[in-house]
């Protein structure tokens, strides 16, 4: 059983440093967010790395925004609600389209300098849109060019206290309400950061998968810590795994953006055969879990472990200048696109489900919000439209703003809670060696392909691992484990529960989707257990 805290403590015995708004993690969510609050309220964005280590930086392909008359948001929404397969909310995919434009004329204001042709923006295509609407950066670096503009701007104002290297171990809550975080800084010392509101912007869980496009810092952190201070955790089942990531011996799974097949690079099995065509109508440009399923039935069929990404047929210069990252990196591997096929497998990229927020980024926990991807708005729904989710964080992000503005302060006393459940203090030394079995185990068994038999022995083996909870957790190698462990359960047994096949949950026992039986959400919360969500569709 996963307890209410991840650690023994006494508030008595720690420091305490109060702000206005504490906000977790430094990514766009963390770092736009930031900024809109620091407007008019002191913030303090605690960052477990330095602050530009974030999913954020390592995203290639773009933000998508409707910024031209050949456009529209109504194609946008569409789009959207077509890749979500049913279970998007539509109040807050309608937030995302509209306000979208204005968050990225935002971004520019705030430095960020994406690519232009002539004097227009550049706008590219990716997987499932019906449109040209993704606008980048740098070529494929549009991730790192917005990290930077952020982080400068952050970095300049005197209303935001930047902690690097500090780890949030857990919420703390007194009489239901969110009341700060307990903080162990670079040198172990650990401490309570006091708020009037607390920011969850942690990223996801990619790093709960061996082969993942996500940084070492993808750990679930913020899933874990909102799910242990009682908030409801919703659709966790849906993990979208990137179709093409590099697969080739020696190199990490390096991402090979979309915009690639956006800008007509084709899918070859290791026979040379393109196979998409067998797969759906719109080839390599069909939504992500079509294709990677795809990839790992040609996988399957011609007993390899990889496809070839062919772009061959492009001018280098067009390579070059459009995807110059991705070409240096292949090239460090002795893999030239221009002249090369490029080997690729899927890996785990994003979770659609998270924290359950509201249309303003409130979890069900007050002065508790959640924003990016450890968030669930509802605007994925089963599946994400690719590069939807750079616009849900500066959409959400200035929702949340606004939302924070008018909270009351806080007024409560929390200088004599502490928390114990008797653990043994002795450091685990085989940490990093249960994670990698987790790891693979999620892999191998909560997958691309799922069924009931799987899905058991994972939950079974999991199970086994909560006795790890009865120890004092002293580094955060340890914190990140019992956070990865808390997701790998909360994804499993909502994987079980989910008896049919849509977007990013593919059940092999149970092949077709049920829109009659199964369109509900699966809520998760450590104080309810799991409940069933119904909205109302119309599309």
């Amino acid at each position: 059983m996963v307890p209410r805290y991840l650690i023994d403590f006494n508030i008595r015995d720690m420091n305490t440093k109060r702000t206005d708004v504490c906000i977790i993690g430094s990514g766009i969510a963390g770092l736009y967010t930031a900024l809109q609050i620091a407007k008019y309220q002191e913030v303090t964005l605690i960052c477990k790395e330095g602050l530009s280590e974030s999913n954020t930086n390592y995203a290639q392909g773009g933000i998508a925004a409707v910024i031209t008359k050949k456009d529209s948001t109504a194609l946008h929404r569409q789009d959207t609600l077509i890749a979500g397969a049913g279970l998007c909310s539509h109040e807050a995919v309608d937030v995302l389209v509209n306000e979208g434009p204005e968050g990225v004329y935002e971004l520019i204001r705030y430095g960020t300098q994406f690519d232009k042709e002539g004097d227009k923006l550049a706008l590219t295509q990716e997987g499932a849109h019906s449109r040209r609407r993704i606008l980048h950066a740098r070529g494929d670096s549009t991730g790192a060019e917005i990290v930077r503009a952020l982080s400068e701007r952050a970095r300049e104002n005197e209303r935001i206290h930047i902690l690097e290297h500090h780890f949030a171990i857990d919420l703390v809550t007194e009489k239901d309400q969110c009341v700060g975080v307990i903080v162990e800084d670079s040198h172990g010392e650990q401490f309570l950061i006091q708020s009037n509101a607390t920011i969850l912007a942690t990223g996801g869980a990619g790093q709960l998968y061996r082969y993942t496009t996500n940084p070492p810092v993808a750990t679930g952190d913020g899933i874990a810590m909102a799910y242990r201070a009682g908030a409801q955790i919703k659709d966790v089942e849906f993990i979208q795994f990137h179709p093409t990531s590099l697969c080739y011996p020696g190199a990490p799974r390096f991402l090979i953006s979309e915009a690639v097949r956006g800008e007509g690079a084709v899918l070859r099995n290791v026979n040379g055969e393109r196979f998409m065509e067998r797969y759906h109508p719109q080839l390599e440009l069909a939504p992500r879990d079509v294709v990677a399923r795809a990839i790992v039935s040609e996988i399957e069929k011609t007993e390899s472990t990889f496809v070839y990404l062919d772009i061959t047929h492009e001018s280098e210069e067009l390579i070059k200048h459009r995807f110059p990252k991705i070409y240096q990196v292949c090239l460090t591997y002795g893999l030239n696109m221009v002249t090369d096929w490029i080997p690729v497998a899927p890996a785990a990229h994003y979770m659609m489900g998270g924290v359950k927020t509201g249309l303003w980024g409130e979890t069900t926990v007050p002065r508790l919000f959640a924003c990016g991807e450890v968030s669930c708005t509802g605007v994925h729904g089963a599946n994400r439209l690719a590069s939807n989710s750079l616009s849900e964080a500066i959409v959400f992000g200035k929702r949340i703003a606004q939302r924070v503005k008018e909270l009351q302060p806080i007024e409560l006393d929390v200088s004599g809670l502490s928390f114990s459940i008797m653990r043994e203090t002795t450091p685990d030394e085989h940490i990093l060696e249960k994670k990698l079995k987790l790891q693979k185990m999620m892999v191998r068994q909560v997958g691309l392909k799922r069924d009931e038999k799987r899905l058991r022995k994972a939950l079974k083996e999991m199970e086994r691992q909560v006795k790890q909870f009865q120890l004092q957790p002293t580094h955060p190698s340890e914190y990140e484990f019992l956070n990865l462990l808390t997701c790998g359960l909360l994804t499993v047994k909502a994987a079980l529960l989910r008896e049919e096949s849509r977007g990013g949950h593919y059940r092999e026992d149970f092949p077709k989707r049920d829109d009659v039986i199964w369109r509900k959400h699966i809520i998760q919360s450590i104080g309810e257990g799991v409940l069933e969500e119904r909205g109302t569709y119309d599309d």
